[in-house]
Order: C-alpha cells, then structure tokens, then sequence
C-alpha cells in the first residue's frame, strides 16, 4: 500500500513555472514506478509524465516535452515535477501516481494515486 500526497500547486501566469511534489509513504517507494496525471475541467484525466523506479527511464506528453521535468529522490521518497512555460492550457488538477509496473507510460496501470494538487495558469 502506497500513499500518496500532492504539494506545490497554485496560481501562476502563463509564461511561469510551478515545481509539483509528491511524498509516499511506505518503505518500498524505490521499488514503484511514479507519475503524473492531470484532469482539465471537463476534460478526462491525462498522463503528463512518468519515471521509472530507479529514476533512469522517463517519459513525456507530447504536449509537455521540453517544458516539464520529472525527477525522484528515492532516499526522501518524493517524486516532482518542474513545470516550466506553463500555458493556460496546463489548468488542471495534478495527481501524483505509482505502479509496481516498470513504467507509466500513459498506457499502462496505476495501482496508486494521489489526492490531486490545483494549478491554474492565468492568461
């Protein structure tokens, strides 16, 4: 069991950056996958960004390559996401997620997730 709790969102305007954060509980965080999601008003929830347990493989939206970054600290048990060039196309809700899997890729199963953290980009 892996819980999950999202930190970092807020209020920002297009063009600015915003790093998200996500702490897990348990003592087998480095043997999970993590990600990202985020869910737009109406819109249905969307991967973001993914990073293998070990923190070597990573993987982006078409949408969020080359703006966003997701990097893990295994030792603290945290998972970010710096968020550069945010456009008001990136409000949404962001959650945090984990898998036993080797990956999240958008296409595969989340066992896990987060609560959800607002970030609104203002136009």
């Amino acid at each position: 069991q892996v819980h999950l709790v999202e930190s970092g969102g807020g209020l920002v305007q297009a063009g600015g950056s915003l790093r998200l954060s996500c702490a897990a509980s348990g003592r087998t965080f480095s043997t999970y996958a993590m990600g990202w999601f985020r869910q737009a008003p109406g819109k249905e929830r969307e991967f973001v960004a993914g990073i293998s347990s070990g923190g070597a493989g990573k993987f982006y939206a078409n949408s969020v390559k080359g703006r966003f970054t997701i990097s893990r600290d295994n030792a603290k048990n945290t998972v970010s996401l710096e968020m550069n060039s945010l456009q008001p196309g990136g409000t949404a809700v962001y959650y945090c997620a984990a898998d036993r899997g080797p990956v999240i890729s958008g296409s595969t199963p989340v066992a896990y997730w987060g609560q959800g953290t607002q970030v609104t980009v203002s136009s």
